[in-house]
């Protein structure tokens, strides 16, 4: 745990105590809680028509449109409602989809009572599991094509609800191990909770780190008399009781706060290595769609196979790893898939290189004007300055279909992309805030703190710039 070891002097700007406690959302789902396994059934049977039913409806025509076709309404259903709505109840409610609504992590919960049971492995435990899972997830739903085609939309999705189920019946007693451990969209939103709105945290707590625990009350095993930070919370209201003292509270805090104040909300490598790497994937899937640095790439490796007498390059694979559909004009072969693969990858290294190599500068900068901070843990805590501006490109980029269904609704093209560069100009002042607030913490006067946060400024631009492209268009 680094915050234990941070040598950090710490300016209290702001109480770290939530200030207003939400007393009557804790005795609505206190006296409501035996209902929400019945929500979870209803978003499960929901979640199965409206990732299967298409596959037996017949093909959607060019002219279709959300409210004439089940096919497109479902996909805009997941793309323009589900996703965007998902991504913005972060900042407001942390993850309360999660624990509430989602369908996966309860199908997972229901099976792992019935299951074998054994105990969680190391491999499964290991921090840097949520970066495989989401690299294996955005880039198979990029050779799939995923926000496009029914099949793939079923194939991924309903693909990570097996998998949920398989671990949750292999692993763990009374757990959601794959909330915690492996969920590629969970743990996407647990790194954003940390700014929301709201927090869970004890009416009596304990000192110490906050441990992993898995004969814990909490399904995602955090030992919630020292709980600190929200990104393995999912908000089921289990460990709440307003009928005790021993128990958990729900409070309102100021949105951002705990990014504010990550010096002692345990921020560690293994979340900013994912906050890096994941949206560096994220941005390469829309990347490779638009800049003709792709198509240039792609006739060099073409090329080059075939001078190498590797002419299956030109053949098309199973449908389970690239999009087959020539009913759609769209018929992926080995080079696509390959390509695909390296250029995607390319830019998540190249984005995680440059973001780190920004947030390095900046923590060299407060190392020479305050040495006493240590260099490797300031490091860490910086990069949360940056979350906003990723969020909202997240939003925009994998929910852009939210924008389109705005535009089909009689906004002009125009607005549309007035409404985004809002969007953004607003997350670039959050992530500054966020940044002032941070330096400030570490016992920076206002005038040391100009420089570094003009660095921490300049990488939330760079974060909005490289997603220029794929928002916008070249």
């Amino acid at each position: 745990m680094i915050n234990e070891n941070l040598e950090i002097p710490i300016v209290e700007l702001s109480s770290d105590e939530p200030s207003h406690r939400l007393s009557w959302l804790e005795n609505f789902f206190y006296h409501h809680r035996e209902k929400i396994p019945w929500v979870h059934l209803f978003m499960f049977f929901l979640f199965v028509i409206i990732l299967f039913l298409p596959l037996f409806l017949p093909e959607p025509t060019e002219t279709a449109q959300p409210w004439s076709d089940f096919t497109v309404f479902s996909n805009y259903l997941m793309w323009a409602v589900w996703f965007p709505l998902v991504f913005l109840s972060v900042i407001f409610s942390g993850r309360s989809w999660c624990g509430l609504l989602c369908p996966m992590g309860a199908a997972s919960e229901y099976v792992n009572r019935y299951g074998l049971s054994i105990k969680t492995p190391n491999w499964i435990r290991w921090e840097g599991m949520p970066i495989v899972a989401f690299i294996l997830v955005t880039v198979l739903g990029q050779t799939v094509g995923v926000r496009d085609h029914k099949e793939a939309i079923a194939f991924v999705f309903g693909g990570l609800m097996l998998v949920a189920m398989i671990v949750g019946f292999i692993y763990g007693k009374k757990a959601r191990v794959w909330c915690r451990h492996m969920c590629p969209i969970g743990l996407l939103l647990g790194l954003y909770s940390r700014l929301s709105m709201i927090t869970f945290h004890p009416n009596r707590p304990k000192p110490g780190e906050n441990l992993y625990r898995e004969n814990s009350i909490c399904p995602t095993m955090i030992d919630v008399l020292k709980k600190n930070e929200s990104r393995h919370c999912i908000e089921c209201f289990r460990c709440v009781n307003p009928e005790s003292q021993k128990t958990m509270k729900v409070s309102a805090r100021p949105m951002g706060q705990e990014a504010e104040e990550i010096d002692c909300n345990n921020p560690n490598s293994s979340e900013v290595w994912f906050f890096f790497i994941g949206t560096g994937a994220a941005l390469g899937g829309f990347l490779w769609l638009i800049l003709p640095i792709y198509q240039q790439f792609r006739q060099i490796i073409g090329e080059w196979a075939i001078n190498m007498n590797w002419f299956w390059i030109g053949d098309s694979g199973p449908g389970w790893l690239m999009s087959v559909h020539p009913e759609r004009r769209e018929v992926f072969n080995w080079l696509d898939f390959s390509t695909i693969i390296i250029f995607m990858l390319g830019v998540t290294i190249s984005f995680s290189i440059v973001m780190s190599l920004i947030n390095q500068l900046e923590s060299y900068l407060i190392k020479r004007i305050k040495p006493e901070v240590s260099q490797k843990p300031v490091f860490n805590i910086l990069a949360y300055q940056y979350m906003p501006v990723a969020m909202i490109a997240l939003l925009i980029g994998l929910g852009g279909k939210i924008f389109t269904l705005i535009h089909k609704l009689g906004l002009s093209a125009e607005n549309v992309s007035y409404l985004k560069v809002v969007l953004f100009i607003f997350a670039i002042f959050w992530g500054a805030r966020i940044g002032y607030r941070i330096i400030k913490r570490m016992g920076l006067s206002n005038m040391q703190a100009i420089a570094p946060m003009f660095i921490g400024t300049l990488g939330s631009v760079a974060v909005a710039l490289s997603w220029w492209p794929a928002v916008f268009g070249v």
